[in-house]
């Protein structure tokens, strides 16, 4: 199985006196940095990946940037949690790729759960991808990071 992580773009702060987190957008920075990226994957991705997005504006507009279809989900909204995350995606027995569109710390926890075995405070850029693969090998579960790509890279 493929887990790919995405962590949304730039994103605008709390203005004084906003107390909705979920409704922050992304700063026009943001919104090049995600076009940039989702152009990337779009050329990488399998057309059959899931795709699984926050509830937050800033993950819909990030996931926005690839044109493809998206299932939100609950469970990835900003104080989700590794388990969630695990349990959506179907990890590790999914056949076919699944790209998350979250945010930090849940998609660094995951990060290093998967790859390290404990869940550490891993972080993972804005706009960033981290591509996991898990593989069988020799009877035991084998998880590779296949590669970090960031939108400043690009």
């Amino acid at each position: 199985m493929d887990l790919i992580l995405w962590r949304h773009a730039e994103a605008h702060d709390l203005r004084e006196g906003e107390t909705d987190d979920l409704a922050r957008a992304l700063t026009p920075k943001g919104e090049r940095n995600a076009v940039r990226m989702a152009h990337w994957l779009n050329q990488v991705l399998p057309a059959t990946t899931r795709v699984l997005v926050s509830p937050a504006v800033r993950t819909q507009q990030t996931a926005a940037a690839l044109e493809r279809k998206f299932k939100t989900v609950a469970a990835l909204a900003p104080d989700g949690t590794v388990d969630a995350l695990l349990d959506v995606t179907r990890w590790p027995e999914a056949r076919e790729p699944v790209l998350v569109v979250g945010h930090q710390p849940t998609l660094g926890l995951a990060a290093a759960y998967l790859l390290a075995g404990t869940a550490q405070p891993w972080s993972i850029r804005k706009g960033a991808i981290w591509w996991l693969r898990c593989k069988e090998k020799d009877g035991r579960q084998q998880v590779t990071l296949l590669t970090v790509q960031s939108p400043s890279l690009l």
